[in-house]
Formats: C-alpha cells, structure tokens, sequence
C-alpha cells in the first residue's frame, strides 16, 4: 500500500507536494519522493524515510517548478531497497516520471514482454518500473505524431489491456502535464479535486481526499475504475472511460485499517464507516453474550477508536484510552518485516494500569492479522492487572493472501488461516475471540450514494475480484513474498549497494 500525489499548479508545487505526501504518510513510511518540473528540467529527490526525514530545507529549494509528482511507499512486491523508492523515471519518449499504489499480478509476464518484445530495459524488481515502461512504450507507438491527450488517454488504454491486477497510477510527462488513471476494477482509490488562485486554476489528484483537504483543494471527484484523466499545464483537465470498468469494487481494507478516518473514498466516509463497523460489532457481542461482564472498552491506538467508541456506547459501558501511543513509532502493519513489527509494539505502547487493574477489558482491534502484535497487547493487558482480557476485531477473519498491494502475500503468516476462532482464541491468549461478520463489514461501508457494486474482500473471503488467481501463484506468492523471504533479498541488496556506494538519492535528473 502506498500513497500517491500529483499536481498541477501556477506556482511552485514543491511544499503543497511535501504537505500532500505528509496527510498521506500513513499510507507508507518506508521511502518517499518528489519530482518536480521546471521547464523541462527535472528534479528528483527520493530515499529511505519518512517524508520530514527525506525532504531537508536544500532539497526542497531544488525541487522548483509548477508540475509534479509525488510518492510514499511501503514495500509488497518488491524491497525495502532505496532503489526501488518512487517516482520510477524514463528519458523516452519525452520523458515519463510515474508513481504507483498497488500490485500487478501479471508481472512476471509482463517483464518478458517489455524485455524480449518492447526492447526496453528493467532496472529494478519493482512491479512499477514495469508498469511505467509498459505506459511509456505505448505512448511511443505515435512518437512521430503530435503528442495530444487524445494520444495519450489511448496509451493509457493500452496499459489497461496488458496490465492486470489493481493499480492507481499518476504520470508526469515532461512538457505536458500529469496522467492519471485506476484499474478497471477500481480496488485501489484515486481523488481528483481543484482550487482557485490569483494566478489561476490548480488540480490535484491523490490517493485520498485527506491530502486535498490539507491544501485547500475542493473534492470534485473519484477517478473511476478504467478512467483515464489527463491535466494538461494549463489546468485544463481531458477524462475519458478508456474500458469499460469490470466491476466498481474498490479495497474493503481501505475502510478497515489504511484509509484516514477523515477521508472520503468512493463517495463513502471512512469515519462513518468505522462507526457502523462499531455498531455492528456490539450487536454481535449482545447476540452472543447479553450478560456479559465487560467493565470497560479500551481501542488498540489508532485506527480502531472510531469502531471502539461505538462498541462501548451500544454497550452502555465504559470507554477508556488504556494505552498511549508514541507518535514518533511508524504504524506496525506496513513495517517491512516481522522482527520490526514485533520490537516496535512495546516502543510504541504503553499501557496506563488504573485502565486495567482488576477489571474484565475489551480491547477492540480493527482486524487481526499475523496475529503477533494482538497476543504482546493481551499480555501487555495481564500484566497491568486485568482480570479478563477479551479482544474484539473490527474486521472478520484474515485467511487469505492479498494479492493488490497490501502486505499479507503468504497465507502461513495469517494467524486465521486454516484455524478455528477457539484456535487463533488461544493462540493470542484471549479469555473471548470475537470478529465481525463480513456481511456485517459490507453492511457497515456500503452507502447507497456510492456507485460501487461490491467490495474486493478477498483477504477475508478468498474471492478475487480482477481475475483468475491461481493456487500456482499464490504459491509462488508465497515463496517470494514472505518475511523470511523479503528479509532475504534486503539483505543481498544492502550488501550490494553498500559495496557499490549506492547513493542515497537523486537531487537533479
């Protein structure tokens, strides 16, 4: 999962860029990049980090011009490695900076392709660098011609007829403007919204309306599934239905775990959303157990608050924050690796025992994944003198690898996966295991406003939605993808780079 941004301004977009990239960091804390366009000079800085670690006062005053994209990533597919930090850049034709949130499932076909058939050279392992040179190969295809957005609304189509998978995407081309576009499916979200200057009009896309709230930016609209939008440095902005969308069915997860509780995704509040996931769970607590014995409802900071305020209003019991968050500690889910994950709960929790002392707790979740971090916050609960520790999950049971760009590739990781609730119950050490249904979890995003037809639920339900996945690939999904397995190939890619003086960054293209 990552973060995407791109605008077209009549001023210097550099810091509404970095301001974009910041409402967007929890989308990814592994690297980010900006890169900017000044008339016809390119200028990129990208690297391991967080946005205020990456983006220093002299890398901000070289990032000039009124064009520009920017990234957040959090690795899936490929490394952690700072070589596969976007923007992805390519020199022909014209010029084509890209940034990409989601995972393409074709790749391995696709790299073939673009090496034996495109002739086109791949310099990286990232499913990106694929993506850009399957988009800037297209686009050459009527390089003799005058570059118009009708040509390149086409090139888009292209890409959506080679490309499978889910991707929102945002281009720079070099003298022209910014290329953005979704899959068919519209899995991953991607935002389009406007402003007003004394110099004229500016737009932006982003992967969600959070960033655009930041600057200012009006929300004129989602980019729909198969829609390709073209700004030209103008402003003025060229849209069109490139195919026909195979089903308006975006991440369910998004409205679970990655999304901010403050952002509007496919006409759809994420806050209220999280607030009926609340509503939801408490009626399934009362269902089963209407004399229960929970003194006090205490979240799982952050992302859990919303659902945990209502668990405990229809409850009619207490709400208590138990632990306090060290806001300074990355999000634990998108950590690349289970060893961080683990080391950091304890760095960024801490549990208040007044909250806990003799009193049977609920602690709600928003889902339960590999299922680590849920049994050291149960133990974190017993140790501060709970009597009962029950944990609820906002979100059903994880089971099933996620193959569109959020990181649980291999299903022996899911703590759910093949077990039973009395099973995973133990394993994470709970008195009471309980999960929201994934009817109830539809019920609680959808809104009849939304134009969606349904959700991509696969993590949960094992069907997914942008075509045929095989049990030949998610076992090789599994091979590449793991822990074990990324910690792996970091580890030859840090070895190389530093035997290499890999340079941290790129200040000017």
């Amino acid at each position: 999962m990552c973060g995407i941004v791109g605008i077209v301004g009549q001023e210097a977009v550099n810091q509404p860029l970095y301001d974009a990239l910041s409402s967007l960091q929890h989308r990814g804390q592994d690297a980010a990049g900006i890169m900017t366009e000044d008339n016809g000079n390119l200028h990129l800085r990208k690297t391991n980090g967080l946005v205020r670690d990456v983006f220093q006062e002299q890398h901000m005053m070289r990032l000039t011009g009124n064009v520009g994209i920017g990234h957040v990533r959090y690795p899936t597919a490929g490394s952690s490695s700072m070589s596969e930090a976007q923007p992805f850049y390519v020199n022909s034709p014209y010029g084509i900076a890209l940034a990409h949130n989601g995972n393409l499932v074709n790749t391995d076909e696709l790299k073939r392709l673009v090496t034996e058939s495109d002739h086109r050279h791949l310099n990286t392992d990232s499913d990106t660098e694929v993506l850009l040179n399957v988009f800037a190969h297209e686009l050459g295809k009527g390089f003799a011609k005058a570059l118009t957005p009708t040509a390149i609304l086409n090139a888009v189509g292209e890409v959506h007829r080679r490309c499978s998978g889910a991707y929102a995407v945002v281009a720079m081309i070099i003298g022209y403007g910014i290329v953005a576009f979704r899959d068919p499916n519209g899995i991953r979200p991607l935002v389009v919204g406007s402003r007003k200057t004394g110099a004229g009009l500016e737009r932006i896309v982003a992967s969600e309306s959070v960033a655009l709230d930041a600057l200012g930016f009006v929300l004129d609209r989602d980019i729909l599934p198969g829609e390709a939008v073209f700004i030209d440095k103008s402003g003025k902005l060229h849209s069109r239905e490139i195919v026909k969308e195979q089903s308006y069915s975006p991440c369910i997860f998004e409205f679970v775990y990655f999304a901010r509780p403050d952002s509007i995704i496919d006409k759809l509040s994420v806050y209220k959303a999280r607030l009926r996931m609340g509503e939801k769970l408490a009626e399934k607590i009362l269902y089963l157990r209407p004399d229960h014995d929970i003194d006090v409802v205490v979240p799982v900071p952050d992302t859990s608050r919303t659902a945990a305020v209502q668990v405990a209003h229809e409850l009619g019991v207490k709400y208590r924050e138990g632990f306090i968050k060290n806001r300074y500690i990355g999000r634990t889910f998108i950590m690349p690796g289970q060893a961080e994950r683990q080391a950091s709960v304890r760095r960024k929790l801490n549990a208040i025992d007044l909250e806990f002392r003799g009193k049977n707790v609920l602690l709600v979740d928003d889902s339960i994944v590999r299922g680590t971090t849920s049994k050291q916050i149960i133990n974190m609960a017993r140790e501060s003198g709970a009597n009962k520790v029950y944990f609820a999950s906002a979100a059903p049971p994880v089971r099933y690898p996620n193959v569109y760009g959020i990181d649980m590739p291999a299903a022996s990781e899911l703590v759910a996966n093949g077990r039973t609730i009395e099973e995973i119950q133990t394993i994470i050490g709970a008195d009471w295991l309980i999960y929201q249904n994934l009817e109830d979890l539809e019920q609680a995003v959808y809104h009849e406003e939304a134009d969606i037809d349904f959700f991509d639920t696969s993590c949960f339900s094992g069907k997914y939605v942008a075509g045929d996945i095989s049990p030949t690939y998610l076992n090789q999904l599994e091979v590449m993808r793991s822990d074990a397995a990324k910690a792996e190939r970091n580890a030859m890619i840090r070895d190389k780079e530093d035997s290499e003086d890999f340079p941290q960054s790129t200040g000017v293209v």
